[in-house]
């Protein structure tokens, strides 16, 4: 009886646990489609976005040329950006906007945690954003880093990036790469496209 008593419980609890886990986690990208994201390209391009942003092989495939971001279609107060990406050739550039706000243009307000081949986790700040640890008195200042935790070129990496107030701290393949403290509490993801072809997978916010 005291057996049956204690499978029963430990049942009880990893059910909760289990439902727990899948309510802190809200998936951005479903695998199939772009359901969910806002896409926005260069105006002056002449390029439709549909030619730059698309799904391949249960990936997102961002073409990288022109500029231009996908972002998605509501904002997101504190929780952990999870986002793994891969160059497809060689490695260029593209970036995480988070604490996007509102008003598409080429460059938003936003922090950008950066993905560019070889400095992957700096920070820049995009359309007017301030933040508190670095004096912004150029257009697109950027942030020292931590280190240097990339894979090489078409290996898949991980970024998380954390949001919670006004802090950001990002993580590169599970390293501290950065920290700062910006205005603003909530905000849009996004993902860039800005130099070549890349590839984006499991990517999901918890609290």
């Amino acid at each position: 009886m005291k057996i049956n008593l204690f499978l029963s419980a430990a049942l009880i609890v990893a059910l909760f646990s289990s439902c727990n886990s899948d309510s802190d986690r809200t998936e951005l990208f479903n695998g199939s489609d772009l359901t969910g994201w806002e896409c926005f390209v260069d105006p002056s391009s002449g390029v439709e976005a549909s030619a730059v942003y698309g799904v391949e092989n249960g990936v997102i495939r961002i073409q990288g040329q022109p500029f231009g971001y996908m972002r998605t279609s509501q904002k997101y107060g504190d929780g952990t950006l999870h986002a793994e990406w891969r160059w497809v050739g060689e490695g260029t550039n593209s970036g995480l906007f988070v604490r996007v706000q509102d008003g598409d243009r080429l460059w938003p307000n936003a922090i950008e945690c950066q993905l560019c081949s070889g400095k992957a986790g700096d920070f820049v700040m995009l359309g007017g954003s301030k933040i508190q640890e670095v004096e912004c008195v150029e257009e697109f200042p950027v942030k020292d880093r931590v280190g240097d935790y990339e894979n090489p070129v078409g290996e898949w990496n991980v970024a998380e990036v954390v949001c919670k107030g006004n802090k950001i701290t990002v993580y590169i393949n599970g390293k501290l790469q950065n920290e700062c403290t910006c205005d603003s509490t909530e905000g849009y993801f996004a993902l860039q496209s800005e130099g070549g072809p890349l590839e984006f997978r499991n990517i999901y916010i918890t609290k």
